[in-house]
């Protein structure tokens, strides 16, 4: 069952937390649509070592299109969170009651969009407290999976776990909005 997956990006994503797990999904025959302000544009990781060219302007993206959301850490996240485009977004993904997937930082746009309160999530050491003041329940494991909707990981180092449970998750049929 291939997935169509919108993955919210600009400048500065973690360069290993994009590109491992975008393989891995291209391998089990998804598709990665890249989604940020403008399409074509070019944008690079934080390391520089992976550029990757925008898909679909979030202007122009309805949640409606795709089966899961993928948010990769590193700066990303901070920058996306300051456009109320992106967090409208993520909030009507959450109410459709399908898989999100984030790595690291990447959790930081589920708080700013107010869609944490009540989930469980990997233990972000930079963002606990205001985690843990919005609600969320956080666990000190490597990847935490909420109800197959909210898979959350810690760190860069934790990436093949993440990769593994959001191919596990991905090959489920989507439960039915309730």
């Amino acid at each position: 069952m291939h997935k169509r997956i919108a993955v919210l990006v600009t400048y500065d994503f973690e360069d290993v937390e994009y590109i491992e797990p975008v393989e891995a999904f291209r391998a089990a025959r998804h598709s990665i649509i890249n989604i940020e302000e403008q399409v074509g544009k070019i944008v690079y990781g934080m390391k520089r070592q992976s550029q990757i060219t925008i898909d679909q302007s979030i202007d122009d993206a309805s949640v409606h299109e795709f089966d899961a959301l993928f948010i990769p850490g590193g700066f990303s996240p901070d920058k996306l969170a300051l456009d109320d485009r992106f967090l409208y977004f993520v909030r009507h993904f959450a109410d459709s009651q399908k898989p999100i997937l984030t790595s690291c930082h990447g959790p930081l746009l589920l708080l700013e969009a107010g869609v944490v309160k009540g989930r469980h999530l990997a233990n972000i050491q930079t963002l606990n407290e205001d985690l843990l003041e919005a609600g969320a329940v956080l666990s000190d494991l490597p990847v935490v999976n909420d109800c197959n909707l909210y898979i959350t990981s810690r760190s860069t180092s934790d990436t093949p776990k993440f990769i593994d449970v959001c191919l596990q998750v991905l090959g489920q049929p989507h439960p039915p909005i309730q």
